[in-house]
C-alpha cells in the first residue's frame, strides 16, 4: 500500500516536467522532451521494482551528473571551434549538426516515425532554419569573442523565450518575466561593453589594442545577442511543433542544418577540407562530442525534470571561464564576471521557478522555493 499512494505523485512530476520542459533550458532539452514522456513508465517500474517491492535507484543525482557531463561536452566543442582558427565557423556547424543527426535517425527507423509529416512541413523548416542560423551566430561568436562572454550572451536565450511566446502565442509574461530579462540585459551590456554607453575609457570586450582585433570582438558580440534571439525564436516554433516525436524534429533539423551550413560555407569560399593532423582530430572530436553531449543529455532528462537539468547545465559558462583562462590565456576582467553572474543567476532563477511551478501543491520543495512558485 504504502507505494501504490507514492505512485500517483511520482508519476506526476515526470508529466509536469514535460509540460514545462518546453519553457526553460537549452534548445537540446526542448527537442527531447518527448523522450521524458516515453521513459516515464519505464522509470516508475524500475523504483517500484518488478514485484513492487524495494524501491531501486542507484544515485538519485545521477540525472544531474549525466546533465553536467553534457554541459563539459558542449563547452569543448565551443573550445574546438574557437581553437581552429584555419577551418571557417560555418564548415564546424556542419560538423557540431552531424552530431545532431546521427542519434536521431537510428530512432525515426526504429520508430517508422513520418521524417516530414504533413501539416507541420512549412513549421518544421522554418524551425530548422531559425535553428539553424543562431547555431551558426553562435559559432561565429565563440570565434571572434572571449569564449566565456561569448557562451554567456548565448547561453541566455531561456530568459528570452517569455518575450517570443508572449508576442506570438500570447503566453502570460508576468513580472518575474520582466525582472529576469532586464538582469539578463544588464548582464549582456556588462559584457559587451558598447563604447557608446562605457566610452572608449573602458575597452570593449578583449582588451587588445589592435582596433581590426577590437572591430571583429564588436561583431562577434552583435552574432552572440542575435543567436540568443534566433533561439529564443527556435523555443517558440517547438512550442508550436509539439505532439511530434523528437526524433522526427531532430532528422529535419540536422538534415536541413547539413545542406544549409555547406551551402553558406560554399557561398563564402570556405569549404575545403581542414589540414592532415590535429585539424582533422579536432573536427572528428567536434562532431563526437556533440553526439556524446546530445546522448547525455538524453540520459539526463530521462532520470531528472528539466528544471533541475536546466540548472546543471548553467555549468557550461563554468567550464567556458575555465577553458577561457586555460587554453587562450584570456582574463576576465570584472564586468564580464559581473555580467556572467548576473546572466547565470536569471537562467538559474528561471528554471528553479519553472520547476517549483511544476511540483504538486503538498511538497515541501514548493512550500520552500516560496515566491518562485506563485
Amino acid at each position: 500500500m504504502h507505494f501504490v499512494n507514492r505512485k500517483r505523485p511520482i508519476s506526476k512530476l515526470y508529466r509536469y516536467g514535460c509540460r514545462y520542459q518546453k519553457e526553460c533550458g537549452m534548445p537540446e532539452q526542448l527537442e527531447l522532451q518527448q523522450l521524458v514522456e516515453t521513459g516515464g513508465s519505464r522509470l516508475d517500474d524500475a523504483e517500484r521494482g518488478d514485484g513492487g517491492g524495494t524501491r531501486c535507484r542507484p544515485c538519485p543525482y545521477l540525472g544531474l551528473l549525466l546533465a553536467t557531463l553534457s554541459s563539459l561536452f558542449f563547452s569543448l566543442c565551443s573550445v574546438i571551434v574557437k581553437w581552429l582558427v584555419d577551418v571557417h565557423p560555418m564548415e564546424l556547424a556542419a560538423c557540431r549538426f552531424v552530431g545532431v543527426l546521427l542519434p536521431a535517425i537510428p530512432i525515426v527507423l526504429w520508430r517508422k516515425e513520418p521524417p516530414f509529416p504533413r501539416g507541420r512541413r512549412i513549421m518544421l523548416l522554418l524551425r530548422s532554419f531559425v535553428g539553424t542560423t543562431g547555431l551558426m551566430l553562435s559559432f561565429y561568436a565563440f570565434r571572434h569573442m572571449p569564449l566565456a562572454d561569448a557562451s554567456v550572451v548565448v547561453f541566455s536565450v531561456p530568459v528570452f523565450v517569455a518575450i517570443f511566446a508572449r508576442l506570438f502565442l500570447k503566453e502570460p509574461c508576468g513580472m518575474f518575466n520582466v525582472i529576469s530579462v532586464c538582469l539578463t540585459l544588464i548582464g549582456v551590456v556588462l559584457i559587451t561593453r558598447p563604447p557608446l554607453l562605457f566610452g572608449h575609457s573602458i575597452p570593449a570586450l578583449a582588451s587588445s589594442p589592435d582596433h581590426e582585433e577590437q572591430n571583429s570582438d564588436v561583431w562577434g558580440a552583435v552574432a552572440a545577442f542575435s543567436a540568443t534571439l534566433f533561439g529564443a525564436n527556435a523555443y517558440v516554433l517547438l512550442r508550436a511543433l509539439k505532439g511530434l516525436h523528437f526524433s522526427v524534429i531532430m532528422t529535419n533539423f540536422g538534415s536541413f542544418a547539413l545542406v544549409q551550413t555547406l551551402l553558406v560555407t560554399w557561398v563564402l569560399g570556405a569549404l575545403c577540407i581542414p589540414r592532415c593532423g590535429l585539424d582533422r582530430f579536432l573536427v572528428v572530436a567536434l562532431a563526437l562530442f556533440s553526439f556524446g553531449g546530445q546522448i547525455l543529455l538524453t540520459l539526463a532528462l530521462q532520470l531528472e525534470q528539466a528544471g533541475p537539468v536546466a540548472i546543471a547545465r548553467s555549468a557550461d559558462i563554468v567550464f567556458a571561464f575555465i577553458w577561457q583562462v586555460l587554453f587562450f590565456q584570456e582574463v576576465p576582467n570584472r564586468y564580464s564576471i559581473a555580467g556572467a553572474i548576473l546572466v547565470t543567476s536569471s537562467v538559474m532563477l528561471t528554471g528553479l521557478r519553472k520547476w517549483a511551478l511544476a511540483l504538486p501543491e503538498s511538497s515541501p520543495i514548493k512550500r520552500t522555493l516560496g515566491v518562485l512558485a506563485r
